[in-house]
């Protein structure tokens, strides 16, 4: 297979993934001004429990289709992730609304730790493995072998972007989002309820990272309560390159991530006269998020502010 081609199709699958988990940083970050740490541990969670709902449907006497328990598992992880985020909003985010920015900030991280610690407690602080459910014959595509689970993972989040721009742009809710967006005083006075508007950004984002949790437990066949940490910083990393506050700009900058990520896996190694392997491929996502933070702070899709005393 030609090395270039298997490294940028890998590059688009991880973006992808990526893309879905930096729109909840971004959606948060355009509405309240709030770097949301804990969102990493709310795609673990997602990833998670759709496992455990996996395993609770094979082990009974159902004996339903593969198809049908990977829908359960989506029906129940991603609302389930949902009222988490929402439930974040309110009990952690909501009472700090306007206090200095960095008792949210504190208070994310902390809530992004007792999250994790609760999946300890649940799962154990080992692996749990995704069971074999989907087919893993690899096919050949513009010289790249991918899976079907590689392929539906482009898919799905091509369609999920999709139905986001839709709801974003030709909905109620995404012109509330919008108003909220460019100032929440003026948008409650205009009578939208910004509380309500907060809470579904929180379940979208919440949402769409559970369903890139279980793409991930399904891509690596498996998850654990780790995982969320370095998924998070990922995705931070590319809403900042993207631009954070900018939906296009997180998607742009997921997949550009992802690409020189796996670039960077695959030739690492080249590069360096073997002194570095594809396992330091993880630097590439904190050089990127240094270098954009030092040239270009606003992304590439971002608008230059200024803060006013």
């Amino acid at each position: 297979m030609d090395t270039l081609a298997q490294q940028l199709a890998n590059g688009i699958i991880l973006g992808s993934v990526y893309a879905l988990i930096a729109l909840g940083y971004t959606m948060v970050y355009g509405i309240l001004g709030l770097i949301n740490f804990a969102h990493g541990e709310v795609t673990m969670m997602g990833a998670m429990v759709a496992i455990a709902v996996l395993n609770a449907l094979l082990s009974s006497t159902l004996a339903l289709p593969p198809l049908a328990c990977i829908g359960i598992a989506l029906a129940i992880s991603i609302p389930a992730c949902m009222l988490l985020g929402m439930t974040i909003e309110r009990v952690a985010y909501r009472p700090l609304r306007h206090a200095p920015r960095l008792a949210p900030l504190i208070t994310a991280i902390g809530v992004s730790i007792v999250l994790q610690n609760v999946a300890m407690m649940v799962w154990g602080r080992g692996y749990q493995r995704f069971p074999d459910l989907l087919p893993n014959q690899p096919l050949t595509f513009l010289h790249a072998s991918l899976t079907p689970t590689k392929i539906a993972i482009v898919v799905i989040s091509a369609v999920v972007l999709a139905c986001l721009w839709l709801l974003i742009n030709r909905t109620r809710l995404g012109r509330a989002m919008r108003a909220s967006a460019q100032d929440n005083q003026v948008a409650q006075l205009m009578g939208v309820n910004v509380n309500r508007v907060i809470a579904a950004t929180f379940a979208i984002g919440s949402g769409l990272g559970s369903l890139a949790g279980f793409m991930v437990a399904a891509n690596y066949g498996q998850a654990d309560p780790y995982m969320g940490f370095m998924l998070g910083l990922k995705a931070f990393s590319a809403a900042v390159l993207g631009g954070i506050g900018n939906l296009a700009g997180a998607v742009i900058g997921g997949l550009l991530l992802g690409l020189i990520e796996s670039l960077g896996a695959g030739y690492l190694g080249e590069l360096t006269g073997g002194v570095l392997g594809s396992h330091y491929q993880d630097i590439f996502a904190f050089l990127v998020l240094v270098s954009v933070l030092v040239f270009k702070p606003s992304g590439l899709l971002g608008k230059n502010t200024v803060e006013r005393a």
